[in-house]
């Protein structure tokens, strides 16, 4: 495995900066949130900016994912809206096309996957509708990213359709497709209350591409700072070892970016730690 650091907790520097701070750092890794300012595919210039951000990971030695998480990229007034459940076609049009510009970029930056989440639905509908919608489209999406030898990692999130373990199995025995996997939020597990995170990893190897981490307190959808949360975290570093995982495990803390280089400082101290602690054990 080897630590990485989400772009949306460094939302006042620009994305070249972002990269060298982390690297100085110690991070190996870069979660680039898709936005106005970093990388946005709508852009006609993103292709030559993808360029020049590839040459600086590989001259850094650091690895990217891609994610779709930017909360007013698609509509100014609405936060994380549309999704691949909105009501009008227009809309859901208007997500399905961002996440295939998330994959051209994705293919581009030679990232490790596109990490998406289901969104909120607007409009009266029934679980098992929402459920074949959902499925849909990530499949024709999965395909899309075959293409261009992408991987997809959905995230379950609290307070959307799918946010739970359960409905993920669901949603993956579905679509069911080779390049359709998992990203894994740590802290959505404990806030939740969704099962054992360390039982969670190994249920989820096979499929287990992305990490997220942050401290978390259960019953509140709040990334915190190590240690101001509840959790415990060398026995989920000992899970992800025992497993052989090999992808990133991104610390997302994106209200944080008032003081982003000192809360990465600390992060990576604390994930360290963590690492140190488990392989004493």
């Amino acid at each position: 495995m080897y630590f990485g650091y989400n772009t949306n907790g460094f939302a006042h520097h620009r994305l070249e900066d972002t990269i060298t701070i982390l690297a100085e750092l110690g991070y190996q890794g870069v979660a680039i949130t898709l936005d106005h300012h970093v990388l946005n595919p709508f852009d006609p210039h993103w292709p030559h900016e993808a360029e020049q951000v590839r040459r600086q990971l590989e001259r850094l030695g650091m690895r990217c994912v891609v994610e779709t998480g930017a909360r007013f990229l698609l509509d100014p007034r609405r936060k994380h809206q549309p999704t691949l459940l909105s009501a009008t076609d227009e809309d859901r049009r208007r997500r399905f096309d961002f996440l295939c510009r998330a994959v051209d970029v994705a293919a581009a930056l030679g990232a490790d996957a596109v990490s998406l989440w289901s969104g909120t639905p607007d409009k009266p509908a029934g679980e098992t509708e929402m459920m074949a919608e959902i499925a849909v489209q990530c499949t024709i999406l999965c395909h899309y990213a075959t293409d261009r030898n992408v991987r997809i990692a959905f995230e379950p999130e609290p307070g959307m359709f799918i946010d739970t373990m359960a409905q993920y199995d669901m949603l993956n025995l579905i679509v069911a497709q080779p390049n359709f996997g998992l990203t894994l939020d740590v802290g959505h597990i404990h806030c939740l209350g969704d099962g054992s995170i360390t039982e969670h990893i190994p249920r989820w190897r096979d499929v287990l591409w992305n990490v997220h981490i942050e401290d978390m307190r259960r019953g509140v959808h709040e990334h915190l700072i190590f240690g101001d949360g509840e959790m415990d975290f060398p026995p989920v570093m000992r899970a992800l070892a025992e497993v052989g995982y090999g992808g990133g495990v991104f610390v997302e803390l994106s209200r944080h970016s008032h003081e982003a280089v000192d809360t990465a400082r600390k992060a990576i101290d604390c994930l360290r730690l963590a690492l140190a602690c488990e392989r004493q054990t």
